[in-house]
Order: C-alpha cells, then sequence, then structure tokens
C-alpha cells in the first residue's frame, strides 16, 4: 500500500506539466487549422450576414486574441470548466460525461478480454516452445495482428448481424426498450459482442505474441534450470516461474497500448453506430468545435495517464524492487 500511494503521489506531480503541455500545443495546433465552429454553423444553415458572424464571434469570444484565448481556456480549466460546445450549445463537460461511460465499458471489456485470453494463450504457448501448438498459436496470432480493425468489425457484422441475424448490427442498446435491470444488462452485453470482438482480437494477438516471447526468453535462465533439478512439475514450473516474469513485459505493453486502444475505439464506434467518445470526436472534428474537441483531448490525455498509472502499481505488485527503487529517490 505505502508502495502504490508514493507511486500515485509521483505521478500525479508529473502529470501536470503533461497536461499543460498537452492543452498548449492542441490549442496551438487548433489555431493553425482553418475556419472554425462559427464558419461551420453558418455554412450548415445556409450562410449569414457579416452582422450575425461578428455577434457569434463575440458570444463565443472568437474576437479575442489567440493568446487571450488560451489564458481564458486555462483559468477556466482551473475551475473544471472544460467550456461550452458551439456545435451542440451545450457544456463541453457535460457531453463528455454523457458519451464517456460508453466508451469507458467498451474499452475495459475489450482490454479484459484481450488481456485475460492474449495471456492464456501466450502461455500455452509458450509452455512448450517450437511445439505444433506454439506454432499454430503464433501463426494465429500473426493473422489477427495483420488483419486491420476496420476491416474486421465489417466483416464481423455482415456475418454475426446481417446474415445471421445472431446480434444486433449497432448501438449500445435497442433504444426505448424500456428494460431495466438484467434484461437491459443483457441487452446491452449483446450489443458490444461485435464491437469488443472486434477491438480486442487485434490485441489479443498482440499480447500473445509478447507472453509467448518473454517466456521463450526466460527458460534458459539458472533459476528455471535451478527448479526443473529440484524436481518440481512442469505446471508448476510454468506458472509459478516462467509465466510471473514473464508478465512484466506484458503488463508494461498494457499500458503503452491503452491510447493506441483509445485511438481504435473511435473507428469501432464509427462503424456500430455507438454513442460513445469517438464518435463525439468525429463530429467535433466535423463541426469543428474546438472547445469539444479541446476537451475531448484532454480527457482522453488524463484517461491514458490514469491507465499507466495502474499499470505502474500492477508492475510495483509483481516486483516488488520498483517500489523500492523509487523510495530512494
Amino acid at each position: 500500500m505505502k508502495r502504490a500511494l508514493r507511486l500515485i503521489r509521483r505521478r500525479a506531480s508529473s502529470s501536470i506539466p503533461v497536461l499543460l503541455i498537452v492543452v498548449a500545443l492542441t490549442f496551438l495546433l487548433l489555431e493553425q487549422a482553418s475556419g472554425d465552429a462559427v464558419d461551420a454553423y453558418l455554412l450548415s444553415i445556409g450562410g449569414g450576414d457579416a452582422a450575425l458572424t461578428q455577434s457569434l464571434r463575440q458570444a463565443y469570444g472568437l474576437d479575442q486574441s489567440m493568446w487571450a484565448r488560451l489564458w481564458l481556456y486555462l483559468s477556466s480549466l482551473a475551475m473544471l470548466d472544460l467550456g461550452w460546445s458551439v456545435a451542440f450549445d451545450r457544456p463541453v463537460l457535460d457531453l463528455i460525461l454523457e458519451r464517456l461511460p460508453n466508451t469507458l465499458l467498451l474499452m475495459g471489456s475489450a482490454t479484459a478480454l484481450s488481456f485475460g485470453l492474449g495471456s492464456a494463450l501466450g502461455i500455452l504457448a509458450g509452455a512448450r516452445p517450437e511445439s505444433f501448438r506454439d506454432r499454430l498459436l503464433s501463426t494465429g496470432s500473426l493473422v489477427l495482428y495483420a488483419i486491420p480493425s476496420f476491416w474486421l468489425g465489417l466483416v464481423l457484422s455482415i456475418i454475426f448481424a446481417v446474415q445471421l441475424r445472431w446480434l444486433p448490427t449497432s448501438g449500445i442498446e435497442t433504444i426505448a426498450s424500456g428494460k431495466t435491470g438484467l434484461a437491459r444488462a443483457a441487452d446491452i452485453a449483446a450489443h458490444l459482442v461485435l464491437p469488443v470482438g472486434a477491438l480486442s482480437l487485434i490485441y489479443l494477438a498482440l499480447f500473445l505474441r509478447v507472453m509467448r516471447a518473454g517466456m521463450a526468453e526466460i527458460w534458459p535462465l539458472d533459476f528455471v534450470l535451478f527448479a526443473r533439478a529440484k524436481g518440481l512439475s512442469r505446471a508448476r514450473i510454468v506458472l509459478r516461474h516462467v509465466a510471473r516474469n514473464a508478465l512484466l513485459p506484458l503488463v508494461t505493453m498494457l499500458g503503452l497500448q491503452s491510447a493506441a486502444m483509445l485511438g481504435g475505439s473511435v473507428v469501432i464506434e464509427s462503424i456500430f453506430a455507438i454513442p460513445g467518445f469517438g464518435r463525439l470526436a468525429q463530429e467535433a472534428v466535423s463541426g469543428r468545435d474546438a472547445p469539444l474537441l479541446m476537451g475531448i483531448i484532454l480527457v482522453s490525455a488524463v484517461l491514458v495517464i490514469c491507465v499507466n498509472l495502474l499499470t505502474d502499481i500492477l508492475y510495483a505488485a509483481l516486483d516488488p524492487r520498483v517500489g523500492s527503487s523509487e523510495a530512494g529517490t
């Protein structure tokens, strides 16, 4: 517990400058883009005169200088105010809190499935290197890893939703179904089967290959040879000695792939029409809604930092040297 608290304190203090840099760079990059939310709004309504354009720019603060707007945005962030969405005419924080749970549910389910099943299959492959089972699983993982997520999502949707009609084609739940409790949970689970499968299968292949490679490096080490000389069973050697040490790089890979999985959810949510974080980002880009896009990027950075913090805590639980090394620094 002390090591976990120490890690949380150190990561929290180092994450504040990271978030400030992300906000500043994102703001400056969006400033270089042509047009803004007022231009997109006027285009959607068929245009407007100069007086309407000027009044809208004044209402949303777009008539001020770039540095004045950056300072105003940073001041609002200090009060946990992410601004006002021009395209949706709603607070940015409300839109994010409305869509974020769907993305977290999709990402959490895909991460749990890919990490759990990928590590288990990696242990099966690495338990007997160069065996037929190892080659079969390694070849299958390579094929899965080479498949684009959008293509896999479309294929799964065509087969299981359109042709076989086993699963829903889109959405996070049946609209106006009136279901509650376990019935609603089952309905949401049925809607998540295809998007979670499409998002998790590629990362499952990655985790499998990393786990298998880690076990292959550990088998020739001295402590494994000593365990075999003691007469321990192969299953105990695999689970207690080889797999546990091979799990460390897999945990590191889990933290590194969190940002990639968040980006992959954008494509999956678009294919399966899930009202989540990814589709909200797509709508913000198409509407040139800079405040909304800034809020999405900021919250995404916070999510990645939180996932990496959890990864560090899990890594410290597996390797006691992590906490002890940071205690003296």
